[in-house]
């Protein structure tokens, strides 16, 4: 009698457990297309965190090189759009700022002679060392970059 009760707990507890090995995957079977889509564009994001009372110089400098340089780029076609995003709920050691430039597709980030001598016509030698020497006199003294990250939108259905 006990070896049977034993034999029947243990035969319970397997059937259980397969049940929820089998059950789990089975719950999580969206397929991509089908129940969701993934966004051909993508988001290219940067976090920066500043030293304190920065923000606004930062933001100057940006007008004069990332802003600048993205509307070319924009005016070009080479990038969808572009963001700036301030952190409203800082906490200590996180970002101040994120950037934000959302290309078309991958392909658009990938290197490019055409792309790159056509943006360097648009925007210039003086306009590129200008920007160099702001990101070397001001920029690294006032920031860390604190990620980059690549990411598409997923629309569940």
């Amino acid at each position: 009698m006990y070896r049977s009760n034993a034999l029947r707990a243990c035969a319970v507890s397997f059937a259980m457990f397969l049940a929820v090995i089998f059950a789990a995957p089975a719950a999580a079977q969206l397929q991509v297309w089908k129940d969701y889509d993934v966004s051909d564009e993508v988001w290219s994001v940067t976090m920066v965190k500043l030293d304190p009372g920065t923000q606004d110089i930062y933001l100057e400098g940006l007008k004069s090189t990332w802003i600048a340089a993205n509307e070319v780029a924009k005016s070009l076609g080479h990038v969808e759009d572009y963001s700036i995003y301030a952190n409203q709920a800082v906490a200590s050691g996180a970002f101040d700022l994120m950037l934000v430039i959302k290309f078309p597709n991958t392909a658009a980030m990938a290197p490019s002679r055409e792309r790159y001598d056509e943006f360097m016509g648009a925007w210039g030698n003086e306009n590129q060392d200008a920007s160099n020497e702001k990101v070397l006199e001001l920029y690294n003294q006032i920031r860390e970059i604190q990620g980059e990250y690549f990411l598409r939108e997923i629309t569940v259905k």
